[in-house]
């Protein structure tokens, strides 16, 4: 059971999205499972066609806070279960649904003052919990380890349903035949030629044939040299390339420094063709040569940005590798599930991160961190003003020029991560 955290802006918007059609057709009878409203009629404003006025119900308690209220005040926790399991029933996803925004501190039970959420159904094996941020009292739902908690309680209602697996599947293993490892000494010689001793045996004699040496047979016995003919900068290359096919056919090789390219040879590329790791490395030093926490957040940002950093551009390769095991073969579920599951970690390790740019800015700078947690302080809801704040209409018309651009906001803007299940062909 994989959890995906997502915020967004527009309540309206996300809700018409769930309840219409979706991108790809997908969305079969959408339908209200569970949800608490704080007395307003969320069952009955569930019904088809009426997305706006379930918005204006969870929306209530964040037009209360006026220009206080959070950019992205709505949260939005999308719940895949096993796609090689039987489906849940609504009762049984929405007492998931409970467990979710309990364990978060969304709606804690027992809270009259949790946030508004609702839980809503539109495919198989996925259930979508839908919150705004802002609580009864005029507080705000602090959500910096959410996806962690998330995560953690999702794997164990798996295995509350016996999702997951709790003994090893064996691995079979053919049984290791311990063979001897005749050893070969490759070496340069004073004179400049380089040669082979060792293994006197047919096969060991013809891989260095292959590689290029000369087989020599006299009072001292059988071995290799290479013909004094040789180029020099040819030498190591031919030596190395016969030690790794006697290495290969399990001989052991002492092998001259002098004439292993591996020691010797500085390419241009240490990574070959592995160019994404390279530049990975480039970066991992520019984060140990950072000197203050603004080159470090610089250096950090190629990592975290939402849209272009490299946990991002990781997420989506896994994300399409997952899509791709299936349309190529609808059978290999499971696969796909561990690509979905290690999708979703990045995903998590995003969004633990995500809140620590604040935090990179202090590293090494004490005073503007003080400065910064002063006006961080500033910033934080007041308590008392929640509480004389005027009723929604007189808050919405107050400050409907400062909503004006949001309510702008399209669908498409705020539409959750959609992860696929078992394909139809």
């Amino acid at each position: 059971m994989i959890a995906h955290l997502q915020r967004a802006s527009n309540t309206a918007g996300l809700l018409s999205y769930l309840y219409g059609p979706g991108e790809r057709g997908n969305h079969t009878s959408p339908r209200l499972i569970a949800g608490d409203g704080h007395g307003a009629p969320i069952d009955l404003l569930a019904e088809t066609g009426s997305p706006p006025y379930l918005a204006s119900a969870l929306d209530a308690s964040v037009e209360r806070l006026g220009v206080r209220a959070p950019e992205r005040p709505v949260w939005i926790c999308s719940v895949r279960s096993d796609p090689g399991q039987p489906d849940l029933t609504d009762s049984q996803w929405a007492t998931i649904a409970r467990r979710l925004v309990t364990v978060t501190g969304v709606a804690p039970q027992g809270d009259p003052d949790a946030c508004r959420w609702i839980a809503m159904r539109n495919q198989p094996r996925q259930v979508h919990v839908v919150a705004t941020l802002a609580r009864e009292d005029g507080s705000l739902h602090n959500g910096y380890r959410d996806a962690f908690r998330l995560q953690t309680v999702c794997r164990r209602i798996a295995a509350d349903l016996g999702h997951l697996s709790t003994t090893p599947e064996p691995i079979s293993r053919a049984p290791e035949t311990n063979v001897p490892a005749p050893s070969i000494t490759i070496t340069a010689e004073p004179s400049g030629s380089v040669s082979a001793k060792g293994a006197s045996d047919d096969l060991s004699a013809t891989l260095l044939k292959h590689a290029g040496f000369q087989q020599i047979e006299d009072w001292y016995g059988r071995r290799h040299r290479l013909p004094t003919t040789t180029p020099v900068v040819d030498r190591a290359a031919i030596a190395t390339h016969a030690a790794e096919m006697l290495r290969a056919a399990r001989y052991g090789v002492n092998l001259d420094p002098s004439l292993d390219t591996a020691q010797t040879a500085t390419p241009a590329d240490p990574l070959g063709p592995y160019p994404v790791g390279a530049e990975l490395l480039q970066l991992t030093g520019q984060i140990r040569s950072a000197e203050n926490g603004a080159d470090l957040q610089r250096a950090v940002n190629h990592l975290l940005h939402p849209e272009h950093g490299a946990l991002e551009r990781v997420r989506e390769a896994l994300e399409a590798a997952g899509e791709q095991i299936l349309d190529l073969d609808d059978e290999a579920y499971a696969l796909a599930y561990h690509f979905d599951f290690a999708t979703e970690s990045v995903s998590l390790a995003q969004s633990e991160l995500a809140y620590l740019e604040v935090e990179l800015r202090r590293v090494g700078n004490a005073e503007q961190s003080q400065a910064e947690t002063l006006t961080h302080s500033s910033m934080l809801p007041n308590r008392r003003d929640a509480a004389l704040a005027p009723s929604p209409a007189a808050a919405k018309a107050k400050v409907s020029s400062a909503f004006g651009g949001r309510a702008s906001d399209t669908s498409a803007a705020v539409r959750p991560s959609q992860a696929p299940g078992p394909r139809a062909r």
